[in-house]
C-alpha cells in the first residue's frame, strides 16, 4: 500500500503543555485533480510517445524514474500536476516506525553484520583507484554561503520541509536575510533505515530534486559524508549516488566529491574537510594519503571547518575511545600544518548543540534533517575533549567544552518525552501487536496451571511451558535495557532496570490472568478460550502493555537508558533545523543555527511553474526561526 503522508496534520506532536498556533489562511487550495499541462513543459528530451517512458492513457505524466533528469541532460524534468508518485517520480513515505518488530531485527541484524563484517565490507581503500579532487568553493562576492544538514533521509513531510527551506533562493530568519547556500554539505545517514536503492530515492534523492528541481543560474554543489546507514550495504548506493563522474548532479545541485570523503577549499583560506571513519574504525590509508596531500596546501593562516559522520565529543563520556580516530587526524594531518580546526560538526544525533572551548573551537551537532528527534535534556552541560580516560598512548591535551546551545531546549525536550504514552502505540501498531501476541501467550500458559487440582499446582509452576515464557519476557526486557552505543558497557542500572520492566511485565500478566479467569471463555470447550483470547484479550492487553513499555521508557530515559527508545518509539516529525555558515571574503565566519518548529503535514503543487520552482509548497507556511544567536568566529 502506498503511504500518504500528504493528508497529515498531527496535533500530538507538540509538548503535552504547548496549545496549537492558530491555523493560517491556506496560501492556496489544496491539492486537487491534476489539471492541464503546464505551458512549455513539453521539452525535445522528453520521454517518446510509447514505451516504458510514454505518458499513460490518463494523460498523467510519466514517471520520472530515477534517470529522469539524466536523460533531459540536467535540465529540468516535467514539473508534475499532482502528488501522485506518478507524478513525482518517487513514493512519499511515513516516518520509519522504529519499534516494529521486523525492522527492530532487520536493524539489529544490519547492525550485527556491520559490527562483525564491517572490515570485509570495507570499500574504501579501492576508492585509492578513483580521482583524488580537491574541491574550490566561492561565491560571486568573493565570499560563501554554506549549509550543513544531516540525518535526513526518514518520513516525506519532515524531510521535505528541510529541503524546501534549504532550496528557497533566500530566507529570512529573525530579521537576517540569508540567501540559499552555494555548497550543501549532508553529514551523513541520508537514508533510513538501510541504504536500499529505493530508499534513496524516496527518502533522499526525490524529495530534494523536488525541492530544487532544476539548476540555477548559480548551480550550488553538494558534498556528502557517509554515516552509520549509509554504510549498512558496504557504501554501495552511497558511491553510486554520490560519487560520479557522469552526471553528476544531485536535483539542482551538483555533487563534488570523487571518493566518499573530500577536502574543498573556501574563501579566506577557509577548508572544509569531510572524513569517513566507516562507523568509528580506522582511518584507512588511501584517505590519510589524500589528506596528506592536501595538508600540504594548509598553512598558520588556514582554519578547517571538519564534517565527521558523529558527534565523537559527546559519545565519549560513555565511550571514550570513540574521539580516538578524530584526535588522531587531527593531531596527525592538521595540526603538523600549523592550521587550526575552528568547527567540528556532525549529525547523528538528531538535535542541534553547541559546545564552544576555551580556544574558540565550536563542537556542533545539527542532525535534524528530518529524522525522529533525540533529546537535549540529557546533554552533559561540560565535557572533557579528547576524554582524559581514553586507553590512546598519544592524545592531544585535553580541554573544557561548555554547552553554549542546544535545540530544542531542556525543558521542552522533556516535555516531548511524555508524549511517548500516545506516540508509542500509534506510530508503532506492530510493536503493539507483538506485545499482545507474548502477553496472551503468558496469561495462557498461567491459565493453563489452574486447571490441575490445587494439590498438584505448585508442581505445574515449574512446568516448561510457564517457565520458559516468564524467562523470555524477563531476559527481554532486560537485554532491551542497553547503553546508548553499541560498544557501551552495561551499568548496574541497565540490569536493574530491564530486570525491574520484566517483571513489571510478568505480574502485568498474572493481573491479566486473574481477570481472563473471571470471564466466561475461560470456561468455554477448546479451542474456543484460545480464539477469544486472541479476539478479545490480545488488543487489550497489547494497548495495556505499551502503556506499561512507554511507563518504562519515561522512567528509565531519566537514569539516561533506552533514552534512544524513548524518542524513537514516539518518531516526533517536528523540531527540525540545519546550519548555515557565511564565510566573508574578510575570513569572518558566521554560524546561524535555522530551526523550524513544526514542519508541514499538508502540501500543494506549486503555482510558480518556472523551473527552479520547488514542485510542492506547504499549504502552512513554514516559520524558520534562529535556535540561538548567531555566532562569530574570526
Amino acid at each position: 500500500m502506498t503511504d500518504d503522508p500528504f493528508s497529515r496534520d498531527d496535533p500530538v506532536d507538540r509538548p503535552p503543555d504547548e496549545t496549537p498556533a492558530p491555523r493560517q489562511p491556506d496560501a492556496a487550495p489544496p491539492i486537487g485533480p491534476p489539471g492541464p499541462a503546464p505551458a512549455g513543459a513539453s521539452e525535445p528530451d522528453d520521454p517518446p510517445a510509447s514505451g516504458p517512458g510514454a505518458e499513460a492513457a490518463t494523460g498523467r505524466a510519466a514517471p520520472l524514474g530515477p534517470y529522469a533528469e539524466e536523460a533531459a541532460g540536467g535540465r529540468a524534468a516535467r514539473r508534475p500536476r499532482s502528488t501522485d508518485p506518478l507524478e513525482l517520480g518517487f513514493t512519499p513515505r511515513k516516518p520509519v516506525p522504529w519499534l516494529a518488530p521486523f525492522l527492530l531485527i532487520s536493524t539489529g541484524l544490519r547492525t550485527l553484520l556491520a559490527v562483525l563484517f564491517g572490515a570485509y565490507l570495507d570499500k574504501r581503500e579501492l576508492q585509492k583507484a578513483l580521482d583524488a579532487e580537491v574541491a574550490r568553493q566561492v561565491g560571486p562576492d568573493g565570499g560563501l554561503w554554506l549549509d550543513y544538514v544531516a540525518d535526513l533521509g526518514d518520513g516525506f513531510n519532515a524531510t521535505y520541509s528541510i529541503a524546501y527551506l534549504l532550496a528557497q533562493p533566500e530566507l529570512t530568519v529573525d530579521g537576517h536575510r540569508l540567501p540559499r547556500a552555494q555548497t550543501l554539505v549532508m553529514g551523513g545517514d541520508q537514508v533510513y533505515p538501510s541504504a536500499a536503492y529505493e530508499a534513496y530515492e524516496d527518502r533522499c534523492k526525490g524529495p530534494y530534486q523536488a525541492a530544487l528541481p532544476a539548476t540555477p543560474a548559480e548551480q550550488p554543489t553538494i558534498f556528502a559524508v557517509p554515516g552509520n546507514h549509509d554504510w549498512y550495504d558496504g557504501l554501495t548506493a552511497f558511491l553510486r549516488l554520490f560519487v560520479r563522474t557522469r552526471d553528476r548532479h544531485f536535483g539542482g545541485w551538483r555533487t563534488g566529491q570523487s571518493r566518499s570523503y573530500f577536502a574543498a577549499e573556501l574563501p579566506a583560506d577557509w577548508w572544509l574537510l569531510g572524513l569517513d571513519d566507516q562507523s568509528g574504525s580506522y582511518v584507512d590509508d588511501p584517505q590519510l594519503t589524500y589528506f596528506d596531500t592536501v595538508a600540504k596546501r594548509l598553512g598558520p593562516q588556514s582554519r578547517v571547518i571538519l564534517a565527521v559522520p558523529a558527534p565523537a565529543w559527546v559519545k565519549a563520556v560513555d565511550e571514550p575511545s570513540a574521539y580516538d580516530s578524530i584526535d588522531y587526524f587531527i593531531r596527525t594531518i592538521v595540526a603538523p600544518t600549523g592550521a587550526r580546526v575552528r568547527v567540528l560538526v556532525s549529525g547523528d544525533l538528531h538535535h542541534y548543540a553547541r559546545y564552544a572551548g576555551p580556544d574558540g573551537r565550536q563542537l556542533i551537532t545539527s542532525g535534524g534533517g528530518g529524522a525522529y528527534l533525540y533529546p537535549t535534556h540529557k546533554l552533559p552541560e561540560r565535557i572533557e575533549v579528547p576524554p582524559r580516560d581514553t586507553l590512546a598512548r598519544r592524545s592531544s591535551p585535553s580541554r573544557a567544552y561548555d554547552l553554549a546551545g542546544r535545540y530544542p531546549d531542556a525543558g521542552r525536550s522533556r516535555r516531548y518525552g511524555w508524549g511517548i504514552f500516545s506516540r508509542l502505540p500509534r506510530r508503532n501498531p506492530g510493536f503493539t501487536t507483538l506485545l499482545g501476541i507474548l502477553h496472551t501467550l503468558l496469561m495462557l500458559s498461567m491459565a493453563g496451571v489452574t486447571d490441575f487440582r490445587v494439590e498438584a499446582a505448585e508442581q505445574r509452576l515449574f512446568s516448561v511451558p510457564l517457565v520458559m515464557m516468564v524467562l523470555v519476557t524477563v531476559l527481554s526486557a532486560a537485554l532491551f535495557a542497553k547503553p546508548p552505543s553499541t560498544h557501551g558497557k552495561r551499568h548496574a542500572r541497565h540490569w536493574i532496570l530491564g530486570v525491574g520492566h520484566g517483571l513489571a511485565h510478568v505480574g502485568l500478566a498474572a493481573a491479566g490472568t486473574w481477570a481472563w479467569l473471571a470471564l466466561p471463555f475461560h470456561d468455554w470447550p477448546w479451542p474456543l478460550p484460545a480464539v477469544a483470547a486472541a479476539a478479545v484479550y490480545l488488543p487489550v492487553i497489547g494497548l495495556v502493555a505499551s502503556q506499561l513499555v512507554a511507563a518504562y521508557l519515561l522512567v528509565a530515559g531519566s537514569f539516561g537508558v533506552n533514552l534512544n527508545e524513548l524518542f524513537a518509539g514516539q518518531g516526533i516529525e517536528d523540531a527540525k533545523g540545519f546550519v548555515r555558515l557565511r564565510i566573508d571574503p574578510d575570513g569572518t565566519l558566521t554560524i546561524y543555527p535555522i530551526v523550524v518548529d513544526r514542519v508541514a503535514r499538508r502540501w500543494q503543487v506549486n503555482p510558480d511553474q518556472s523551473p527552479e520552482a520547488s514542485w510542492l509548497t506547504p499549504t502552512t507556511p513554514l516559520h524558520p526561526r534562529l535556535a540561538e544567536p548567531p555566532t562569530t568566529l574570526r
